[in-house]
């Protein structure tokens, strides 16, 4: 959907909205956006969209969107898994159970291999029967003698459930060691133990890789500490505004600790003052809206990080502030949150923006008989709840735009079957087809060309021209 007022003299924001996979779909439309040379003026984002955010604002667009882009990493595949904890335990009740399973398993086939015995002496099948009744003494002679069942088994069970103790222990106070907050964790002990149930360490892992390769210039450290990370992105920006492909950029994440959505910005500074000026929703604005180019430089890797954690289903990224900041050195977690675009917009208007072009992964809100399977796993379930809520928060945040930008476009997907979570690919009911993460980013970028570039930039320089 488009409002048809564009124009390439106004200032443009653009918003990008969505969580797991939608990054993907972002890449996409990006590398599109940058090969028709749309100008943008400013980007907002939350979600993995502030990865996507911080390499585009420093002319890396066309880079994430190419299949050698980090969103076409195999890493990714392993992305919002269930955390270690978690999985050595159930690895370890899976063995136990099959220990304590194997020797009734065993009593039934031998149950089983003596009825057809006993059925084959019945029909004349001397022969048949004697060698299946000796198969069953055999059998027998496995599971007890010696005593597998007695002793064995029991043993076998016993030391899976130390080891899976052992290695979940040793991982509590592992993880007891690295946090960089001393408050005190409260709650039942197996929360302590186990954490929080999904692990995002992977997706932060590659996307962070992916923007120290575009910002560290000559420098040849692999993955320095995530401070220099953000020292290398400022200067690198600061440096270049005004230069094409760099742009104004504000990231969104969510602070647990507050209870704030935060937003984070590197502007040049005739617009700072702009950024500071208090806005018509939040609460103070300078514990709210946050300076990039001060010391906070520091945290943008952190800020990438806490993007892509999720409510409730990760532990939260730990940032610290500098003792100069409003939080005083305090340690918070940040995560990501939906309806983050609605202050992104806020934002954007308050940056001067004049028109707005959305880009999301979710499909428009359904229409009668349109109903698809259920998703059966968690990592499904979880993404079905995602994607509705992020259809809902965005129709709210256009319709709102309508009235406050001369210009509004949307690019999304008619339909999309990978859900934010399934980073392997799913297989698409509709089409017959498997579809992978690859496939989701081309169609971000064709969603492009036809949603916007082509009916909207390209009439438009059209009638200029007329």
């Amino acid at each position: 959907m488009a409002d048809a007022s564009y124009s390439p003299r106004l200032r443009t924001a653009l918003v990008l909205t969505g969580a797991g996979t939608a990054g993907a779909y972002q890449a996409g439309a990006l590398r599109a956006l940058t090969e028709a040379g749309v100008k943008i003026d400013v980007i907002t984002a939350h979600g993995p969209g502030v990865a996507n955010a911080v390499m585009a604002s420093v002319d890396g667009a066309a880079r994430i969107g190419d299949a050698a882009g980090p969103w076409s990493s195999p890493s990714l595949g392993r992305a919002y898994r269930w955390r270690l904890g978690l999985r050595i335990a159930g690895t370890g009740i899976a063995i136990a159970l099959a220990s304590l399973l194997l020797p009734l398993i065993v009593l039934v086939v031998a149950a089983g291999i003596y009825g057809v015995s006993l059925l084959a002496s019945l029909v004349n099948l001397t022969t048949v029967g004697v060698e299946l009744m000796h198969v069953y003494t055999v059998v027998l002679d496995l599971l007890f003698h010696p005593p597998i069942l007695p002793t064995v088994i029991p043993r076998l069970m016993v030391l899976c459930m130390l080891a899976t103790g052992a290695v979940l222990v040793g991982a509590w106070w592992r993880a007891r060691q690295m946090r960089t907050s001393r408050r005190r964790v409260t709650g039942a002990v197996w929360w302590q133990l186990f954490g929080a149930p999904i692990d995002a360490s992977e997706p932060v892992r590659t996307l962070t890789t992916a923007v120290w390769t575009l910002v560290r210039g000559a420098s040849t450290e692999p993955m320095p500490v995530s401070a220099e990370i953000g020292r290398h992105y400022v200067d690198l920006l600061t440096e270049n505004f005004g230069q094409p492909g760099f742009c104004d950029v504000v990231l969104g994440v969510h602070d647990l600790d507050s209870r704030r959505d935060l937003t984070l910005a590197v502007l040049p500074e005739a617009r700072l003052s702009l950024f500071a000026a208090k806005r018509a929703v939040g609460g103070a604005r300078e514990a709210e809206a946050i300076d990039l180019t001060t010391t906070m430089r520091d945290q943008v890797a952190d800020v990438v990080a806490g993007a892509l954690h999720l409510a409730g289903a990760t532990a939260g990224q730990a940032v610290i502030f500098p003792v100069d900041h409003y939080w005083q050195g305090e340690t918070h977690r940040l995560c990501d949150r939906p309806e983050l675009v609605h202050r992104l917009v806020e934002e954007a208007i308050g940056l001067g923006a004049e028109q707005v072009i959305f880009i999301t992964a979710a499909p428009p809100a359904g229409l009668p008989h349109a109903l698809g399977p259920q998703p059966g796993d968690v990592r499904g379930r979880a993404g079905e709840w995602q994607r509705s809520v992020e259809t809902a928060v965005l129709d709210d945040a256009v319709a709102q735009s309508m009235a406050r930008f001369s210009g509004v476009f949307v690019i999304r997907p008619a339909h999309n079957p990978i859900g934010p979570f399934q980073f392997a690919g799913t297989y698409d009911e509709r089409s017959d087809r498997a579809r992978t993460i690859a496939d989701l980013q081309q169609q971000g970028y064709d969603d492009a060309y036809r949603l916007f570039i082509e009916p909207v930039v390209a009439s438009g320089e059209r009638q200029d021209v007329l």
